[in-house]
């Protein structure tokens, strides 16, 4: 039976030579540096890059996350101001969204997701000064940030009111995915008509308007995890405008991009996107014992072949990738003119092996089928493909979190060696969030302090409480939620 013991855990590693060892016996390939460098030691994430017209003094970036943390009516709590003053400590000089902001009521990922709506105009001004003040008062300056607010419909994965049910709104009826969220297959009433769309769109037009009178340097038209950007990409078997064809299925986004650009020509736009799916997984109940959720397996695809129900699939073996309309899309917004382009991939709903490779799943994942290393490697590897492919694009590169104490020597040679623009941390912030400033200034960083992927911080708002780093960060140590956190653990 395999078990997480399996896998050595990263920090048993105390060189890169012992490093690359692993990579090899895994046949990967992955460029390590033997030593963090500092911005003095002219390390590559300590370089100047230009986007959008403006000069970034670095190449950290910080991910777009949900706290689950935000008020009844959308507006941001304390703990959220927290978080966002913490972005602001990393010295990161890109914030890409910062965090996922629902557009409307109907597509909050939970009843505490941030909104971007008149209401909500001066919370949102409040995140945005606490970042930057906090940034100005350690480093002396904050004109060189680049910070985006993230637009989100949640789609599929929306509970707007009830965060332990699913009020879906989706595009077409997936084989798989309607029997998790609760849509009879035989209902429609839950998929969006085109002149739905058509509403929607105007609520992202309006979440434009305001991140701009707010102040934010540009808008990310979130594409990616499974929410309703992402599932347009993949509606294959929708009928009508929306589905079908490339076109079709991009007509969201180009509307999207068309209505902002008419209405805000000095506002920028930047786009996540999940560069490529598999089908999702589950755990495997031959694999279950007393202490441990079943290890991750596919979804079984019989009679679904060719599979039209992912972006970036093989359709005829939906458990390989495919970047073919991937490098389709992103001529598209190389043709568009979208410079920064933010690459993950999967969903953490039902593959989350793939999107956030961890040695520990989260209450309602599955053990990982594979060393979270293969993942992490997957997804550099994704990306250079792009950025070699598309060269005058900005590509940030996700999922390092995984990799801990080598992450700043893997970045760096990453960067160094053209492979992606960015090396984008998301949990890893949570934790630890000044680590990019550690690594650019100390060339050490915090072994306590550095991000195990423990998965608590998804467990908790899976169980409706607000996310956080529970182990390592004091803030939420002392908080109740630690402690039932902890007990969910036990029964699992």
């Amino acid at each position: 039976m395999a078990n997480v013991t399996n896998y050595p855990r990263i920090s048993r590693y105390k060189s890169s030579d012992e490093f690359r060892r692993r990579l090899a016996e895994l046949n990967l390939s992955l460029p390590v540096d033997d030593e963090i460098l500092t911005a003095e030691e002219k390390s590559p994430l300590a370089q100047p890059i230009k986007v959008y017209g403006k000069t970034l003094s670095n190449r950290w970036c910080i991910q777009p996350m949900e706290g689950w943390d935000g008020l009844a009516d959308g507006n941001p709590s304390e703990h959220t101001v927290r978080r966002w003053r913490r972005f602001g400590r990393s010295g990161a000089k890109l914030v890409f969204g910062g965090e996922a902001a629902a557009v409307r009521e109907d597509g909050r990922s939970s009843p505490n997701q941030i909104m971007v709506t008149p209401r909500t105009k001066l919370g949102l001004s409040r995140l945005l000064n606490a970042l930057r003040d906090e940034h100005e008062n350690l480093y002396g300056a904050a004109d060189d940030l680049s910070i985006g607010l993230q637009l989100t419909h949640s789609g599929r994965f929306s509970k707007p009111s009830d965060r332990s049910k699913y009020t879906p709104r989706i595009l077409y009826h997936h084989p798989i995915l309607d029997r998790r969220v609760g849509v009879d297959p035989k209902d429609d009433s839950a998929i969006l008509r085109d002149d739905e769309i058509e509403e929607i769109v105007e609520c992202y037009v309006r979440a434009a308007h305001i991140a701009a009178d707010v102040g934010f340097d540009f808008v990310d038209l979130k594409h990616c995890h499974g929410y309703l950007g992402h599932e347009f990409l993949s509606a294959y078997t929708r009928e009508g405008r929306y589905g079908g064809s490339f076109e079709n299925r991009t007509r969201f986004l180009r509307t999207l991009v068309h209505r902002i650009r008419t209405e805000l020509p000095s506002m920028n736009i930047a786009v996540r996107i999940s560069a490529f799916d598999l089908i999702p997984f589950h755990d495997d109940e031959s694999t279950r014992d007393g202490r441990h959720k079943g290890v991750g397996v596919p979804e079984s695809f019989d009679g679904l072949l060719p599979y039209r129900f992912a972006f970036g699939v093989n359709p005829d073996n939906p458990v390989e990738y495919d970047l073919t309309e991937t490098f389709q899309l992103i001529q598209l917004f190389e043709d568009l003119d979208i410079e920064l382009i933010n690459v993950s991939c999967g969903s953490p709903y039902y593959n989350p092996h793939i999107q956030r490779p961890a040695l520990f799943p989260p209450s309602d994942g599955y053990r990982p089928p594979e060393d979270p290393l293969v993942g992490v490697v997957r997804q550099i590897e994704a990306v250079r493909a792009i950025k070699q492919r598309f060269p005058g694009r900005k590509i940030i590169g996700t999922g390092y979190t995984y990799l801990q104490e080598f992450l700043p020597m893997v970045g760096q040679a990453v960067v160094h060696a053209g492979w992606a623009d960015f090396i984008g941390i998301g949990r890893m912030v949570l934790s630890y969030p000044e680590m990019p400033a550690d690594s650019m200034i100390k060339g050490t960083l915090d072994s306590k302090r550095i991000c195990r992927t423990f998965s608590d911080c998804t467990t908790a708002p899976r169980h409706g409480m607000i996310s956080g780093c529970y182990p390592l960060d004091e803030y939420y140590k002392e908080k109740e939620e630690a402690r039932r956190v902890k007990e969910i653990k036990k029964t699992l």
